[in-house]
């Protein structure tokens, strides 16, 4: 695992996480799939930045919030990553 975070588990993982989908779209726009790709590169990556920016809340609550954020973009980045699995002509997720 990538450390960007001290040893903040969490921020670390889903930096790890953001490059994989970096890696996925890349493969999408090999593809030539830019629609989908675009959206997963910007939920799937949103994850990381918004843990990040959790890390510098202003209180408890700024930080559940922003928590969150971050879980509903790993919501939708779970639905764009199903669209690619369940999609015909979609490079399979074993790719990924």
């Amino acid at each position: 695992m990538i450390e960007h975070s001290g040893n903040n588990v969490i921020v670390n993982k889903s930096f790890s996480f953001a490059l994989k989908i970096v890696a996925a779209c890349e493969i999408l726009e090999e593809h030539r799939k830019y629609v989908i790709s675009n959206q997963l590169l910007r939920s799937g990556t949103s994850i990381g930045a918004s843990d990040r920016e959790g890390q510098g809340a202003e209180s408890r609550a700024d930080f559940i919030h922003k928590l969150k954020i971050a879980f509903k973009e790993a919501e939708e980045t779970e639905y764009w990553l199903l669209i690619c699995k369940y999609s015909p002509n979609y490079p399979v997720e074993e790719n990924y």
